[in-house]
């Protein structure tokens, strides 16, 4: 996405040492004000989360546990499909799918709360910078998104780098490997729920781990997450899809499975 820029000084921590360099980084300041009455949607003077180095994480070595449902295992998509129902024309080679520029994907199946494991990767060589440099997104339901992005040495607005919440609420420190590199995502979905006169009784929350680094703990989400706008409930159903972005950079992903939990405890029909 294109956004505006601000001349900000940012602090930014290298070879563990505070040196402070003036940057051109992403962002708006004319955008609607957070829930919280801090920052504005996409803030670029909202504060960077701390860089660290994560430790090893789960790979595609690892298999999915027994009772996951395997959405991608290297070899096909029979578990997906493309935006409008059709085929899936993205590249699939060496255990891997990745982008094509022939637009997103989701699963056939719906689900409500539930744990993800996917593992993805930004191109290797670097081109472009900040939301131009490996932009895809974990879009669940086709409402809320989990940013994929690569964010090594990479400034952007904070609520829209790797692992944030797309919009709303940046990860507690960026754990971001090099480009090129598979990264992982493990996701604990809690489903938004409505009583029997449809007023929502409980918002969604988001436990998110990215390389192994719990980077959102039970984090509430106020809403649908939207590009320089404040979300609302509005239209959200209790289950739905999981959705895979396309954005024009060439990201690959692997090793995706997903175990449903608690009430919606098998794939939904739900068409709300």
């Amino acid at each position: 996405m294109k956004n505006h820029k601000a001349l900000i000084c940012l602090g930014i921590a290298l070879a563990g040492t505070a040196t402070f360099v003036a940057q051109a980084l992403e962002g708006y300041t004319t955008t609607p004000m957070q829930p919280n009455g801090k920052w504005h949607v996409h803030d670029p003077n909202r504060p960077i989360p701390k860089v660290i180095t994560p430790g090893a994480s789960f790979s595609h070595t690892a298999p999915a546990p027994s009772d996951a449902i395997v959405l991608f295992d290297g070899k096909d998509f029979s578990k997906w499909e493309s935006e409008k129902g059709g085929e899936v024309k993205w590249k699939l080679a060496d255990g891997y799918m990745e982008t094509t520029k022939t637009g997103r994907i989701h699963t056939k199946d719906k689900f409500g709360d539930f744990q993800l494991h996917l593992e993805w990767a930004t191109p290797a060589k670097v081109e472009g910078k900040g939301q131009g440099r490996g932009n895809n997104g974990v879009n669940i339901f086709g409402k809320f998104e989990i940013q994929v992005l690569d964010s090594y040495d990479n400034p952007t607005y904070p609520d829209g780098q790797a692992s944030a919440i797309y919009g709303q609420t940046p990860p507690l420190v960026n754990a971001s490997k090099p480009p090129g590199e598979w990264q992982t995502y493990d996701i604990i979905w809690e489903a938004p729920k409505w009583d029997e006169n449809k007023k929502l009784v409980k918002k969604a929350y988001v436990t998110v781990l990215h390389n192994g680094v719990v980077v959102h703990h039970r984090q509430e989400l106020w809403g649908d997450t939207r590009h320089q706008a404040v979300g609302n409930y509005d239209n959200v159903p209790p289950t739905g899809f999981l959705e895979l972005y396309e954005h024009g950079n060439a990201v690959r992903f692997r090793n995706i499975w997903i175990r449903p939990l608690g009430e919606y405890d098998k794939p939904s029909d739900d068409k709300h």
